[in-house]
């Protein structure tokens, strides 16, 4: 059996796909990070079409990041998974989407900026069952 062959690749032009609640979520953290002057690794899981691999990025303050959303509305923010995304983020491996935590409290929820969401039913959006259903949906 062939080994596995991997990329490494620096200064290109490099997309990946993630659900827009996931990225709502990662948008705050790197940003937070990345404001800091923090550079670190990002890893996540790749879906089966691009091969379920996995794919990390070097994140540097002087790397400019677009999120681009495919929904209008702001997805609703749950606190303590974006505490459980930063803890990833400061430990030694470095950023991974991991599960939202169950059973938040409605009133955790708020939108990137810090208001009220208007999303705070949760019903709206339902939170991935599983770090794998979080993970990239494709990477181009």
């Amino acid at each position: 059996m062939e080994n596995p062959v991997g990329t490494l690749s620096y200064d290109t032009n490099f997309k990946a796909d993630f659900d827009d609640r996931v990225l709502a979520h990662l948008q705050i953290v790197i940003g937070a990070k990345l404001r800091r002057g923090e550079s670190f690794h990002f890893s996540w899981k790749n879906e089966q079409s691009v091969g379920h691999g996995r794919t990390t990025v070097w994140l540097h303050p002087t790397v400019p990041l677009v999120y681009s959303y495919l929904g209008s509305r702001t997805p609703a923010i749950n606190r303590q998974w974006v505490e459980a995304l930063m803890t990833s983020a400061n430990s030694v491996a470095g950023l991974q989407i991991v599960p939202e935590p169950a059973d938040v409290p409605v009133a955790e929820n708020v939108a990137p900026t810090g208001e009220p969401s208007g999303l705070l039913t949760g019903a709206a959006l339902p939170a991935p069952a599983s770090a794998e259903e979080a993970v990239v949906r494709k990477a181009h």
